[in-house]
């Protein structure tokens, strides 16, 4: 052991104990938790035991709580009962509570009772990236992100799940009877056996009284969806797994240049249409600018969505979706009918004139019919419609799609700009978070989950980008 380096004696008793605070070094990331959380007014945030009580048992300040979750969440710490553990025995957490050990229960029910004020934590933290000049660039990305639930999904029930299910038990149920028939046959005295199908048929039975009993409590939701361990889970189709996860889908607003999260929302909806507009406002609100530029992929699409954005004052950036199958069949596209806007009408193909006919209101809009009275006896209409003649149909602001399309095709590679943004935060997130993604229940609470991730998340991004020792300066500044 001469050429090793060697540890002290652990039975070796020192005169003058080290101070705890020779352990934490200038530059870590405790420093940063203790400053920021001491600076903040928790009382103003809406956290419940700011002012104790004059009665009763004396309680932990919510400040030692809160340093406690931030520093668990961005160490990948989210169980209440690991906190407790690491509580006892790990120098920094012993340094940033000042010793204090709290319970598993109190460290947990502080979670469940103080969304809306760690939710505002969070949300300051964005401001305080605002007033430190972090939101130089306008443009942000939009993208959703399904993450898993406490639910798994033989847990999870829809009106196609229970009536497979039935159909499995009822077909088992007719072999057993079949099995049964026969022993009865063949072997009229071995009643084990028969004993056995019989008691096969009965839990057959009983589950398929059990999943008629699920089914009349799915009817009663009003997406025909249900979950039994986490309500407000529901299942979610997703790219990386076709047959899907029972869980949430978390939007996020992602700035370009830091890749800091700047709004975001925990929602249990599969489909990420109709929230373009919801999160660029709530990210135009966040960063103080009222002009950005809004990336967002094509499951974003939505004509009313992208006029909200517009009429914000922002500038939208949408690929739209094809969903005709005219191009694979050889015949011309819409996009191959070009609007006259001085006479409001089309062009097609062939030359002729597409006039104005009608409008309908659908959906929400107001949508225009075109067509002609000649294509009956045109030469291409094999290529272009198969009915008496070609409808062309739109909306009446039409032209701010229009003009969304050629502002996309000068923007350099916006999908490339937008995957690079905005997926970066929810892989890292995903790695933190682990094999199990949250930790708790209901949107409600789970909504307060996922704002602890995006703090610790957003906290680690600023103090790798400015510094801890900078950053503390700026907090106390």
């Amino acid at each position: 052991m001469k050429r090793f380096i060697q540890g002290e004696n652990r039975s070796q008793s020192t005169l003058f104990p080290e101070a705890l605070d020779d352990y934490i070094s200038e530059e870590n990331q405790i420093r940063v938790i203790d400053a920021y959380v001491d600076s903040i007014d928790l009382l103003s945030l809406g956290f419940k035991g700011v002012e104790p009580k004059d009665t009763g048992r004396p309680s932990y300040h919510p400040s030692v709580m809160l340093k406690l979750y931030i520093y668990g969440y961005l160490n990948r710490l989210q169980s209440s009962r690991r906190l407790e553990n690491e509580t006892h025995r790990n120098v920094e957490l012993m340094w940033l509570l000042s010793r204090l050990t709290p319970d598993f229960k109190t460290i947990a029910d502080f979670r469940k009772e103080n969304g809306r004020g760690i939710k505002n934590v969070c949300r300051q933290f964005i401001d305080l990236c605002r007033q430190l000049n972090l939101f130089s660039e306008t443009v942000i990305a939009v993208d959703g992100s399904r993450f898993k639930a406490v639910n798994r999904k033989n847990r999870n029930f829809t009106q196609a799940k229970i009536k497979s299910r039935i159909e499995r038990a009822e077909a088992s149920i007719s072999a057993y009877m079949s099995a049964l028939d026969k022993a009865d046959r063949d072997a009229p005295k071995d009643t084990t056996t028969q004993e056995k199908l019989k008691d096969r048929i009965q839990s057959l039975k009983a589950k398929i009284v059990e999943l008629n009993e699920i089914d009349k409590r799915r009817k009663k939701s009003p997406d025909g969806q249900l979950s039994l361990t986490d309500p407000d889970s529901r299942a979610m189709s997703t790219k990386a797994n076709i047959s899907g996860l029972v869980g949430y889908n978390v939007q996020s607003a992602v700035e370009s240049k830091h890749y800091l999260i700047v709004a975001h929302e925990t929602t249990n909806s599969g489909s990420d249409r109709n929230q373009l507009a919801n999160m660029a406002k709530q990210a135009r609100s966040a960063m103080g600018k009222e002009s950005l530029t809004v990336l967002a992929d094509k499951g974003y699409y939505s004509s009313l969505d992208i006029l909200a954005v517009k009429e914000l004052g922002m500038k939208p950036l949408v690929p739209k979706i094809f969903t005709s199958g005219k191009r694979k069949q050889g015949m011309f596209t819409r996009d191959e009918f070009k609007y006259q806007p001085k006479r409001n009408e089309y062009r097609c193909p062939a030359g002729e004139r597409l006039p104005y006919r009608h409008s309908s209101f659908e959906r929400g809009m107001n949508i225009h019919t075109y067509y002609s009275s000649n294509c009956r006896t045109c030469k291409l209409k094999e290529k272009c419609t198969t009915g008496k003649e070609r409808r062309v149909r739109r909306w009446e602001h039409e032209e701010v799609l229009e003009k969304m399309d050629d502002a996309l095709k000068k923007f350099p590679d916006p999908m490339l700009v937008r995957k690079s943004t905005v997926e970066h935060p929810f892989g890292i997130i995903k790695s933190w978070m682990g094999a199990t993604h949250f930790q708790m229940r209901t949107l409600k609470h789970v909504s307060t989950e996922m704002s602890l991730h995006v703090l610790a998340y957003n906290l680690k991004r600023v103090m790798k980008i400015m510094g801890s020792k900078t950053l503390i300066e700026a907090i106390k500044a």
